[in-house]
């Protein structure tokens, strides 16, 4: 059966070529077909973990006290903030930005509310809300009013009064929501149930509809922000203005991930084509390999768009990697082909494909599925983006290495075999040589600086961290650094964070039995004395001057930690009304009639973004300081939790956290987890295809270890050096592993048919440097600089994966062929004869 499958092969690509041209030109056509579909995606949904039971919450929270993706336009003008000028100026940007299609409003200096600019009361704001653009405020008060406001200090206005913020936001879609609770509501059920057949196809339409709809909302988001941003280039001259926001920051990633895209593929392909010309000399050794890796590249974009499957700001370098790794299965079947020329120069191109062919089709058949065991062990990861990187790659290295023992031998066949290329005196072959005699003379000493390189990378890892600022995940000179840096400096932070307080347990209880008991004496009469006859202040939880004090303690506490912006709650709603009752403290009676006659635009602005509308839940709006260098996420979550509970005495039950700092912590915190389990599968999976490929238990254990000292040196690197990880960086050991591991099989398989020659091994190291040597080098080279290319990246994660996914290549690379050959002649596994 083996024969007669290896016989059709040889025919169907060696001796009848142009129907593997045939069928390589069907796949490519059908494939350009779907390149339209292809998609990219950058929203914050994208960024978070799946089955998050605190993006449910978050999602909960957005659609009761509104949404915190709006963008932020600052405005710094040249002049004085408060001159006719500046004002006008900012009154023309509110309208232009105002009167675009999908804002719903723009909030500014100029149409917030004044209490102070003078002084008003509550009979005065009933008939009328006092604005800087009105002729009876004073411009002064008002200029005072804002840097004192405890509503607007830090949010609308700069402690120093040189820069102001709008506010824009957009029009709630209602088909979103839609889509994404018909969605969520059936994974939801899913994860406790088991869904029926149809709920099953209802669940995968769903997920269908709203993929769909995201790309029309996406690329209408683009569109959005480029004419805002057309907007402020129209007022720049007046001021330094700034973009920031949720929805700014997915559209500039889009943007950076396309651009990586285009980047990362051209120059790779640039690179790879000098580097072929370098180290073969011959144009066959350029166009036929490019040729492979361009149809690879061509399939798998198709495939992604037929499959709608969206490429992220983890996956954008897929293109890259795929020609890497594509070239390296293709520069192994180019080296054996040329020693088979050099070794027998009078032979046949038929004769030489099928040789080639022959001895690397079991090879590089596992180098390819260690591969894609590699990546495949991220889909145990729990964040989406990785998750789609892992299985985009898995089929990107099975068309890799189709196409590449497809193509190969068809492009060949039409050729004749030309003239050999000499490799023997090459630096390659220098290198591979010298590398041979070291470990032969010094074989101890190599052995302990490896022992030393362990120890040492032990030590690193256990310094490794997953604390990262967002904001370094970007360039110093891009918009989303600089203006988050300046509202982090001037306008209170940039991350939002959300402390929701709900009633006692035995609120609800007590309010029950006060009612019965009410109702059974008669005692009624009092305003407060029966829940629902008293306003709001009876009949809430926290609306009441007991439970207000509790309020004031918690925002105090919050505001006072150092990692904290503006902190704005019921506490300074609070504040304002005191300010309009003439500085005096209210009672209940007065709350209640304060919220019962306050206009509903002050009550929208006071009330509805801190309170439930039955006053038995606050929320404490919160901007964390993303470019504090001190900022430890996680430890100020649970310090948050910790000291509400034992300082301030609130049960734990009524305290929760959310907002995008509990979301991107969840996914910072899971990094450690998907580290191990990344690990853990690819080495158990390498471990089992090894056992396979060489039947060996010894030759098992030996081949993980060179590439396991890599990725482990790479990992110790980064805690030695600080470097955090991140949703790129985890995926860097188990990437480094499973390509490592490819030399590794190379490297082994033509070890034993070397030590079958005279049983010498230290001979049949030398022979196998001199042979499969030059070909892992070249594949290691190629690898190195082809991921080097990555610093090209606006994405400082990306740019840190390329770097040290390069540089552990070249200590994967070392390491087969010095630790791999010294383990192997000290062990002896393999047998002669």
């Amino acid at each position: 059966m083996k024969r007669f499958f290896s016989e059709w092969y040889y025919r169907l690509t060696i001796s009848m070529p142009f129907v593997s041209w045939f069928v390589v030109a069907l796949l490519l056509g059908a494939s350009a077909f779907f390149f339209k579909d292809f998609q990219l995606d950058a929203s914050a949904d994208s960024l978070v973990l799946e089955n998050d039971k605190d993006l449910k919450y978050y999602r909960a929270l957005r659609a009761r006290y509104g949404s915190d993706d709006f963008l932020i336009v600052t405005y710094s003008p040249n002049g004085d903030l408060f001159s006719d000028a500046a004002l006008a100026d900012i009154k023309l940007l509110r309208d232009r930005l105002a009167d675009l299609q999908r804002v719903a409003s723009v909030t500014t200096i100029l149409d917030v509310p004044l209490i102070d600019s003078p002084r008003v009361t509550l009979a005065e704001l009933r008939r009328f809300t006092r604005t800087l653009e009105d002729d009876s405020t004073d411009r002064e008060l008002a200029r005072k009013e804002f840097e004192s406001s405890p509503l607007y200090r830090n949010l609308l206005m700069s402690p120093d009064a040189r820069t102001t913020a709008l506010l824009v936001n957009f029009k709630r879609d209602e088909q979103y929501e839609k889509l994404l609770k018909k969605r969520e509501d059936l994974r939801e059920k899913q994860l406790h149930d088991s869904l029926s057949d149809e709920e099953q196809y209802q669940l995968a339409q769903a997920t269908l509809d709203f993929k769909r709809y995201t790309v029309k909302t996406q690329a209408q988001q683009q569109s959005d922000i480029a004419e805002v941003r057309a907007i402020l280039d129209r007022h720049r001259a007046m001021a330094r203005i700034h973009l920031g926001g949720v929805p700014m920051i997915t559209s500039d990633m889009i943007d950076f991930v396309r651009d990586d895209i285009r980047t990362f593929g051209v120059g790779v392909a640039l690179f790879l084509i000098a580097l072929l010309g370098i180290a073969f000399r011959r144009l066959r050794w350029v166009l036929v390999p490019m040729l492979i890796c361009t149809s690879a590249v061509v399939v798998m974009v198709g495939l992604l768009g037929l499959a709608e499957w969206r490429v992220t700001v983890v996956s954008s370098n897929f293109i890259s990697l795929l020609l890497i790794i594509t070239l390296s299965l293709t520069i192994h079947l180019v080296v054996r082909h040329l020693e088979l020329s050099s070794e027998n120069p009078s032979a046949a191109q038929p004769w030489l494909l099928q040789e080639t062919l022959r001895t690397k089709v079991v090879p590089s058949f596992y180098t390819a599925l260690t591969t894609m065991v590699a990546f495949g062990s991220l889909v145990v990861s729990d964040i989406r983006p990785v998750i789609d990187f892992g299985w985009m790659m898995v089929f990107g290295v099975g068309i890799a290495f189709v196409l590449s023992f497809l193509l190969f031998p068809s492009a060949l066949a039409m050729l004749k075999a030309g003239k050999a290329v000499s490799f023997g005196h090459d630096p390659t072959s220098a290198f591979t040589r010298i590398l041979a005699q070291v470990i032969e003379r010094h074989g101890r000493a190599v052995l302990l600086l490896y022992l030393l390189i362990v120890i040492l990378s032990v030590i690193g890892i256990s310094r490794l961290s997953v604390e990262n600022r967002f904001i370094d995940y970007f360039k110093e000179s891009t918009e989303i650094s600089q203006g988050m840096v300046l509202i982090d400096q001037q306008l209170g932070g940039t991350t939002p964070l959300d402390v929701i307080l709900d009633p006692d347990q035995d609120f609800f209880e007590y309010l029950a039995e006060e009612r019965r008991l009410a109702n059974a004496s008669g005692e009624a009469d009092d305003f407060e004395s029966l829940p629902g006859e008293g306003g709001i202040s009876a009949d809430s939880f926290w609306f009441n001057i007991f439970e207000l004090e509790t309020v004031q303690l918690v925002h105090d506490y919050l505001e006072s930690l150092p990692e904290t912006g503006k902190v704005l709650s019921l506490a300074t709603t609070m504040d304002l009304l005191t300010q309009i009752n003439g500085d005096e403290p209210l009672d209940n009676f007065a709350l209640s009639v304060m919220h019962k006659r306050l206009p509903t635009d002050i009550k929208e602005t006071l009330f509805n973004p801190y309170m439930s509308a039955d006053g038995n839940q606050v929320r404490f709006g919160i901007r964390v300081i993303d470019s504090d260098i001190n900022l430890k996420r996680d430890a100020l979550l649970k310090k948050i939790q910790s000291d509400l509970s034992e300082k301030l005495k609130l049960q734990p039950e009524q305290v929760k956290l959310s907002g995008m700092l509990v979301l991107y912590n969840n996914v910072l915190q899971s990094l450690f987890q998907s580290q191990i389990l990344t690990l853990s599968a690819v080495f158990v999976a390498i471990m089992v295809m090894f056992l396979i490929l060489f039947r060996s238990i010894k030759i098992a254990l030996i081949g993980v270890v060179p590439t396991v000292v890599a990725a482990g040196l790479i990992l110790g690197l980064m805690g030695w050096l600080g470097i955090p990880l991140d949703i790129m960086t985890i995926t860097i050991a188990a990437i480094t592993i499973g390509i490592g591991v490819d030399d590794t099989i190379h490297y082994v398989h033509r070890f034993r048919e070397e030590v079958k020659v005279d049983g010498n091994y230290w001979a049949a190291v030398h022979r196998s440097h001199g042979s499969v040597g030059r070909a892992i080098y070249y594949t290691s080279v190629t690898i190195t600089l082809g991921f080097s290319i990555l610093v090209l990246s606006n994405f400082i994660p990306t740019i840190n994966f390329g770097l040290l996914t390069g540089f552990a290549m070249v200590i994967a690379l070392i390491a087969n062929l010095t630790l791999l050959p010294l383990m192997i002649v000290r062990f002896k596994p393999l047998i002669a004869g």
